[in-house]
């Protein structure tokens, strides 16, 4: 019998990497689902193995994909843009339209690129995750196909809601998505990285300056969730007249800093439109 909290779903993983260990651990670490529920293929098997330990016991892990789809309500395409077509054709003959739900977290890959590889009238999702997903605090947008009914787009959103923070959106929207929180934990380790360097050059030992520089983006992002201010209002309450912060934000200005994530931002959402078109 399913706890009140279980979606009660039987979930299969065509990968098995760290966004499927993430995903599946968070699952069950929610309550949503047991770990005899889940199921994984991966060639690998250091990657089965490390799936096994982040889900628990009850769990199994395998190397042809049809294991794990077989008898699976929900199935959560967890692979590398280019293996996409691979891992999707050994299981696409006994795909199940009426029953089976494809949910997708392959980067760039898009929703009628997905339902061209199942049979007619499949529901796909299309799922873009980031990496602090790993740690329950993932920032997450998610689609639905032309076949995804209102209600699996829902029991997609309490999925990546017991990993962090998801929302549904138009998928138009989605390569901006990966450009901004698919990518953005990487522009934020080297803004960490960056500010912890300027401590160390600053005199601080090494161990200080990179706790205090990852404390202050903690700290900093937590502000800005819990006061529902502008982060310009939040930045203008430090920055006194003549003080130690307007002379660093004038620094970060005149080196272009704001400009350099603006274009960042850009280039990955390019990046992502790019890897779709060459999926299509």
């Amino acid at each position: 019998m399913a706890d009140s909290d279980s979606i009660d779903r039987a979930i299969g993983f065509l990968g098995a990497g760290r966004m499927a260990q993430a995903l599946a651990g968070g699952f069950v670490s929610a309550g949503l689902s047991s770990a005899d529920r889940i199921a994984a293929s991966d060639p690998s098997p250091a990657a089965r193995e490390a799936f096994l330990a982040a889900v628990g016991r009850g769990a199994t892990a395998s190397e042809p994909p049809s294991a794990a789809v077989a008898g699976a309500d929900l199935v959560l395409l967890a692979v590398k843009p280019a293996y996409v077509r691979e891992a999707v054709a050994p299981i696409a003959e006994r795909w199940d339209a009426q029953k089976q739900l494809l949910v997708s977290v392959a980067a760039g890959v898009t929703i009628p690129s997905l339902e061209a590889l199942l049979p007619s009238g499949a529901a796909v999702v299309r799922v873009m995750p980031n990496t602090p997903c790993l740690i329950g605090q993932g920032a997450s947008c998610y689609a639905r196909g032309r076949h995804a009914t209102p209600e699996q787009g829902a029991l997609v959103g309490r999925l990546l809601g017991a990993v962090g923070y998801a929302r549904e959106t138009p998928e138009s929207l989605l390569d901006a998505v990966t450009g901004l929180s698919g990518s953005g934990p990487a522009f934020v380790y080297t803004i960490i990285e960056a500010l912890a360097d300027g401590g160390v050059r600053a005199g601080l030992p090494r161990d200080l300056a990179a706790e205090l520089a990852a404390q202050t983006v903690a700290g900093a992002a937590a502000m800005v969730q819990s006061s529902g201010s502008h982060p310009a209002e939040l930045r203008d309450a430090v920055a006194s007249p003549a003080g130690t912060t307007i002379a660093g934000l004038a620094t970060l200005e005149r080196l272009g800093v704001r400009a350099a994530l603006i274009e960042a931002v850009w280039a990955a959402t390019q990046r992502s439109v790019e890897l779709g078109k060459a999926k299509d």
